[in-house]
């Protein structure tokens, strides 16, 4: 973020009008023709480059401007902080035409300046490579007096980035060859540093001394981004330079023949024979240049895990110390992908290493690549891993979560390496829970990595229990934040309280015995110890003060994006058992959720869409489930509280409860489900003059005079029954009581729907075929086309019907001239889903 200073100047740049930056262009011309440049002439093309930057679209310069900032920018004879400025400027403006520049000739700072440009322009293949030969060309020869090729490196590793095609092999071998020199044979002296004199000396150059190691000792071996010295010799900044674009390099040039299939067949039999071979310094020489870059990459990146060892005097070199690791293991990793035989040498070096670090949770973000090295070669060397994966998927996640940056990189680890780890790690698909951390406490950043991950976390074994921990997520979150602030407290706050003390906050019921088994559970590292604890609501009235924390909020936000994810794995595996538990799972939760604002509703919203799929893919569930089923659909306070959810469940019962579906569904359970949201239905329409009825919507009503007409077709004992029912709903609807609660639109629903239905009743045979469709023709298609047979027939049965019918013609036509559902459809959000 921007300080307030920072955002007003960025605003003014964005909203500068045309006429002000067209006098301001004047004024920077007429600096720049100037010979002597000023802090004026600084102070302006620092606020061009704001101008030209501030915005995402480029800004046209004019002509004058653009070819004064070239000259300037071309120019060796410029000072470095106006070439800088110049190059900033160009880099954000309309590609220009540059075929000028490129052919300029001046020091290496003014070549990468210049090349930096071109590149920006665009990737064009041509300009790519002309940038590409000028650098190779400046690398090659030897650099005048008081010029460095330092400068060229990073242009170099932009072009590969760009354009691998563009370097040729003979190039590719040239670069190979400098690298080699620049990593392995720099000077071990420090550089030239002169004396500022003084009172009593005069000027003289200093003899340089030798290079130290971070802890103070003079340097034994070869030069490394490790060694320290006051300055450095040029040689000793390209070592530097080199090493920092190597991973890069052996990505993109150094496959070839060293790293076929034969190679690896044959590197568990004679893989220590050929790491002797090419251990020695005069093999290596004879090596072709990729082969000999690996060996003197390997090499340089073994002297530094030795030299990390060392305790470093500064923080900051401290710090370098573990940014060296990660690249030189990552660096090991790649040769030894490349070249198999490096494999037997390289692993007893990372196992060292591993044994070294894996106590000390400062260097865990050096675990990750241990672990990638471990992932690639365990199998070849046979080295047993399993300590590793068991560290890597335990503490880290459980301990380490709250660092934003580990957490992604773990994450990303996770990510890439799904496959291996899902087939090959037993310990990676039961650790869900602590990978989970993470994502609880990260959610805004990690949500689209985990939408990747989560896949293939999910299977039969751990589908439900995942439910129930994708349920609440929102509770590890609050979890996880006590459990860092009671770490963070007094040693007097984190004694257990007394079990008879009553609890007034979440933190004192993460110290209290009778909640503790509750925090654990949620706080577990691994699957199996249960799918959900028995006393989720009890959890969640303890955490109901931390409801409104922002990141708790953020949490409960992504978690329906997680749970549709969930609910589309499992789709594709689930069998009749598995389905029935998921239902079953989402009956229960849909009322024991985290009260956090807006949460129920989103996660309700997608068990409604869920249930359909899932009754779709499984519809005996319907008979299976019949007591839960009737039990929930049978709760007037399930209306009130979750009545999209509701309404899709009592859609699901008249839809699939039917012997087209399953033989086992008897008459007996059709009527007891008629009499159950008979019961409903009686109760929300009940007219009560003494008590204020709560207002229940249209569509709850319609639905369930659809449902229960549904069900009277299929038992047709039951017909007079509903029929007496909807006629008194007629009533029901037109009563002077009921005006006071709808509206005239939401009468007239009710009122119409229930007229449709009791003409449909009155032909048995008609109703059966309207209202329980077979199983062919249950597709959207069927009941949203005009042209298919269901909506042609109804509109035939209701002109026969509407003759005899007390349905008054008013009313048909006004009800004619609204858009409606045939009396079969699902729900407006079913055909949405």
């Amino acid at each position: 973020m921007f300080t307030a200073g920072a955002e007003s100047l960025i605003k003014q740049a964005r909203e500068i009008q045309d006429e002000d930056l067209q006098k301001f262009y004047t004024r920077v011309s007429k600096l720049l023709h100037g010979k002597d440049f000023g802090n004026e002439t600084v102070d302006s093309l620092q606020r061009l480059y704001l101008i030209v930057s501030a915005t995402k679209y480029s800004r046209a310069l004019p002509e004058d401007v653009l070819q004064l900032l070239q000259d300037l920018l071309c120019s060796s004879k410029t000072a470095e902080q106006f070439q800088a400025l110049s190059c900033a400027i160009l880099r954000e403006t309309f590609p220009c035409d540059l075929r000028n520049l490129s052919d300029e000739e001046g020091n290496s700072k003014t070549i990468s300046h210049v090349a930096e440009v071109t590149l920006a322009q665009g990737s064009n293949q041509d300009k790519v490579s002309s940038v590409a030969h000028r650098v190779l060309k400046c690398l090659e020869a030897r650099q005048p007096e008081g010029q460095s090729s330092r400068y060229l490196l990073p242009v170099l590793s932009k072009v590969i980035s760009l354009s691998p095609d563009s370097l040729t092999e003979d190039q590719i071998n040239l670069v190979s060859r400098k690298l080699v020199d620049w990593l392995r044979y720099a000077s071990i002296q420090q550089g030239v540093q002169l004396s500022s004199g003084g009172f009593f000396t005069s000027p003289r150059t200093r003899q340089p001394g030798p290079i130290t190691e971070v802890d103070g000792a003079v340097a034994a071996d070869f030069f490394t981004v490790l060694s320290l010295g006051q300055s450095y010799t040029e040689d000793q900044w390209m070592n530097m330079h080199a090493f920092s674009m190597i991973r890069k390099w052996l990505l993109c040039y150094s496959t070839d023949g060293s790293g076929n299939g034969d190679t690896d067949d044959k590197s568990e039999v004679d893989g220590s024979v050929m790491s002797m071979v090419s251990a020695t310094s005069t093999s290596s020489r004879l090596l072709p240049p990729k082969e000999r870059l690996r060996e003197k990459a390997f090499e340089y990146c073994h002297r530094l895990i030795e030299q990390s060892d060392r305790k470093a005097l500064k923080k900051s070199d401290a710090e370098l110390q573990k940014a060296c690791l990660i690249e030189a293991v990552t660096v090991m990793d790649i040769i030894c992908r490349e070249d198999p035989s490096f494999v037997y040498r390289a692993f007893a070096c990372v196992k060292a290493l591993y044994g070294r670090l894996s106590g000390d949770l400062a260097f865990s973000r050096a675990l990750l690549p241990i672990a990638q090295f471990y992932l690639n070669h365990s199998e070849t060397a046979a080295v047993d891993s399993e300590a590793v994966y068991r560290q890597l998927f335990t503490r880290i996640p459980s301990e380490l979560f709250q660092e934003p940056m580990l957490a992604f990189e773990f994450t990303q680890f996770c990510r890439v390496n799904v496959k291996v780890l899902r087939e090959s790690v037993g310990i990676f698909k039961h650790s869900f829970p602590n990978l989970f951390k993470p994502l609880a406490w990260n959610s805004p950043a990690l949500i689209s990595e985990y939408v990747e991950l989560l896949p293939s976390l999910i299977g039969p074994d751990t589908a439900i229990e995942i439910l129930h921990s994708l349920l609440d997520l929102p509770c590890l979150t609050a979890a996880l934040d006590i459990q860092l602030r009671s770490a963070s407290s007094q040693p007097s706050e984190r004694v257990p309280l007394d079990p008879s003390v009553k609890v007034s906050s979440s933190m004192e019921a993460f110290r209290h015995p009778y909640y503790r088994g509750m925090f654990l559970y949620i706080l577990r590292d691994e699957a199996g110890t249960g799918d959900t604890i028995d006393r989720l609501s009890v959890l969640h009235e303890v955490l109901a003060d931390m409801a409104d924390s922002p990141r708790i909020v953020q949490c409960a936000q992504t978690t329906p994006i997680l749970l549709q994810v969930f609910f589309n794995e499992a789709a594709q595996f689930a069998d009749e058992k598995l389905i029935n538990q998921l239902v079953l799972v989402i009956l229960e939760r849909s009322s024991l959720l985290y009260d956090i604002p807006n949460y129920k509703r989103e996660v309700q919203r997608v068990f409604s869409s869920q249930l359909l799929v899932l009754c779709k893919l499984h519809p005996s569930l319907i008979v299976e489930q019949c007591k839960e089923l009737m039990e929930f659909s049978g709760t007037t306070g399930n209306i009130q509280s979750k009545e999209n959810f509701y309404t899709h469940v009592v859609w699901a019962i008249g839809e699939y409860l039917s012997v087209s579906y399953d033989k086992r569904c008897t008459v007996e359970q059709i009527t007891a489900f008629f009499e159950t949201l008979e019961a409903v239905l009686f109760e929300i329409t009940q007219v009560r003059l003494s008590a204020s009825i709560p207002t229940y919507s249209p569509r709850v009503i319609t639905m369930l005079l659809t449902t229960l007409s549904k069900l009277a077709s299929r038992s047709q004992d039951l017909i007079p029954r509903v029929s007496l029912f909807l006629s008194k709903m007629r009533s029901f609807a037109r009563s002077p009581a009921v005006s006071s609660w709808y509206s005239e639109e939401d009468i007239e629903e009710i009122h119409t729907r229930a007229s449709e239905l009791i003409n449909l009743l009155k032909l048995p045979s008609v109703a059966q075929f309207v209202l329980a469709p077979s199983t062919e023709g249950t597709s959207p298609r069927w009941h949203r086309d005009t042209n298919t047979s269901l909506p042609l027939a109804m509109r035939a049965i209701s002109k026969v019907l509407q003759r005899d019918s007390s349905f008054s013609p008013g009313m048909q036509q006004k009800a004619g001239n609204r858009p409606r559902n045939s009396v079969g459809q699902v729900p407006r959000e079913v055909t949405e889903v």
